[in-house]
């Protein structure tokens, strides 16, 4: 029967960054099962790849301020680009409401050590960009070091170190089920054998749910369709701009290429496992799009290149790290509401630490993220979620 130290089921930029941190601190015996053919096919490869520390609460802010600087030195690091691009984030305020928050936000990330932040007024952000309709924006705020990596190649570079290190990837391996006997986890069934393990990491995604259930264990973990529409090449705005947030709907787009992303999150949307694009999605998203950027009233959309891909939601939409109460040797990495991407650095190194040192300093309670929080009446509300 094949072994292994440490298990991951999932093979995503999680799953790839937890392989890299573990034999990075020395446990080389890794196997990363991924049930596609290739890695990358679940969320990973959908992702908007934004990267930010602009959030509300300081357990967010804090794997950020490990994250990006990571990202920072990802290619040194890896010897692989992650194609980092710190062209920041902008939110912009069109009520005293939303000016408040952002001002909250501004001192409690200040506090917890980001430098590169700064409040704007609606003045500054018109002069920035006279391409916005700006009537309505009061103000903002701005974090050049914010920006938007490729999580495909940072996917690959993570595993790439990771098998360098002596980690091992099997492909087109799907879990069946995962083994317990009286002192935890012993094994782990899938379709290509069986696999014995005293540790094993659930970094399934969307899917992590249906992982959790070999166990017995509830994860409150649920996917929700998001969907992407790049334009055709377009140049009435300039390509250095950041990631640009509309907070009267949602609304949020960044250069892509010769052209834009535009990216809106349907109120309508329902959970479930849908992973096709719904076409008329896109006269949704060119209403909102067209009305905070006029000349974007003329860009071009191809439907066939817009594409969906899924969240991966929590209650509190903060992810599920750490230890699975009741089952020694079970571990999630699970939840991420859509900062899959932007904290796989924190998530790897998090994770790992708890594997294999039981604590961790990369925030500042180890178990803010425990599945227990749920039951314990102690969920985080962030509310920066895009």
């Amino acid at each position: 029967m094949q072994s292994a130290d440490v298990v991951i089921i999932g093979g995503g930029i999680v799953g790839s960054s937890i392989a890299y941190h573990l034999t990075a601190a020395g446990c080389r015996n890794v196997l990363v099962l991924e049930r596609e053919t290739h890695t990358g096919k679940g969320s990973t490869g959908k992702s908007m790849g934004g990267v930010r520390a602009q959030f509300s609460t300081p357990v967010n802010i804090q794997m950020s301020l490990y994250s990006i600087p990571f990202y920072s030195a990802f290619d040194d690091l890896m010897g692989h680009p992650a194609g980092y691009r710190p062209q920041g984030y902008l939110f912009m305020a069109t009520s005293d409401a939303h000016m408040d928050y952002l001002r909250a936000n501004y001192a409690r990330q200040v506090q917890l050590g980001l430098k590169t932040v700064r409040l704007l007024s609606g003045d500054e952000i018109r002069a920035m960009y006279p391409q916005l309709r700006g009537d309505d924006i009061i103000g903002g705020s701005f974090c050049s070091t914010d920006g938007f990596v490729d999580p495909y190649s940072a996917m690959t570079g993570f595993m790439a170190k990771a098998v360098g290190n002596g980690a091992k990837l099997q492909r087109d391996c799907e879990v069946t089920g995962i083994d317990v006997d009286a002192d935890g986890i012993a094994a782990v069934e899938t379709t290509k054998g069986k696999i014995a393990t005293r540790i094993a990491v659930n970094a399934a995604g969307a899917w992590a749910a249906g992982v959790a259930k070999f166990v017995g264990i509830d994860l409150p973990v649920e996917p929700l369709r998001r969907m992407l529409v790049p334009t055709e090449p377009f140049d009435e705005f300039p390509h250095t701009a950041p990631m640009i947030i509309d907070m009267s709907t949602g609304f949020h787009f960044r250069p892509e290429g010769r052209g834009f992303l535009l990216a809106w999150n349907d109120a309508e949307e329902t959970p479930g496992f849908k992973l096709n694009f719904e076409p008329s999605f896109i006269e949704k998203i060119l209403i909102h799009a067209a009305d905070r950027v006029p000349c974007f009233d003329h860009v071009e959309i191809n439907p066939k290149r817009a594409w969906a891909g899924l969240y991966e939601m929590t209650p509190d939409h903060h992810p599920i790290i750490g230890p699975a109460p009741g089952v020694r040797g079970l571990f999630f990495a699970n939840g991420f509401s859509g900062h899959g991407v932007m904290h796989a650095p924190a998530t790897g190194k998090l994770t790992a630490d708890l594997i294999l040192k039981g604590t961790s300093e990369i925030i500042d309670d180890p178990r803010a993220f425990a599945l227990e929080r749920f039951a314990e009446g102690r969920m985080i509300h962030e509310t920066a979620v895009l």
